[in-house]
């Protein structure tokens, strides 16, 4: 999977915006903190949620379960939103 290439980011103070380019249905904009640019950034090349959570695990002290469930939370607002070519 990997971050649609209609899809653009900006970090922003302490925080990272997205926001849709071209033809996506998309037209608003997401905001995120440092955990979710983390995740946004590992989507910017080809990857897996295995890999994605395998790099939090490695950058972040925190349990599996948190972590994969903030992995998986991104990915639902990801796919919601149409911003992941799968």
């Amino acid at each position: 999977m990997k971050l649609k290439k209609e899809f653009v980011t900006q970090n922003m103070l302490d925080e990272q915006v997205m926001f849709a380019t071209g033809d996506s249905k998309f037209n608003g904009v997401v905001r995120s903190n440092k955990t979710a640019a983390f995740i946004v950034d590992c989507l910017k090349t080809e990857t897996t949620k295995e890999a994605i959570i395998d790099a939090m695990n490695k950058k972040y002290n925190a349990g599996i379960e948190e972590i994969t469930e903030d992995v998986e939370k991104v990915l639902d607002t990801m796919r919601r939103i149409g911003a992941l070519d799968e």
